[in-house]
């Protein structure tokens, strides 16, 4: 196991929370909530050691711009694939948006 922490600019906290997906093979979870103003963190525990430098990549796409809400999210990982972390994460944004928290 492994656990990578990383820090993205963002905006206004996010309201709420959020959660998506399950932890099981080949799969993840992802828990959001609200974090101070303009920092987003994201802390993952994932079972495939040594792919810190994908996760940063994966993440850098989605979170570089700075445009989501300030949040913490909590990634539990199961060996998923790049396109999964990026469909979990939209649901969570999905979910926020849907009850007016992003």
């Amino acid at each position: 196991m492994e656990t990578i922490v990383l820090e993205f600019a963002a905006g206004a906290p996010a309201h709420g929370r959020a959660a998506a997906g399950v932890v099981a093979s080949g799969d993840l979870e992802v828990l959001l909530e609200a974090n101070e103003p303009h920092r987003t963190v994201v802390n993952i525990t994932t079972s495939v050691d040594g792919n810190a430098h994908v996760w940063e990549a994966v993440l850098e796409r989605i979170f570089g711009d700075g445009s989501w809400p300030a949040a913490k999210l909590e990634i539990n990982d199961s060996g998923a694939t790049p396109g999964v972390v990026q469909m979990r994460i939209g649901q969570v944004l999905e979910q926020l948006q849907s009850t007016g928290g992003a």
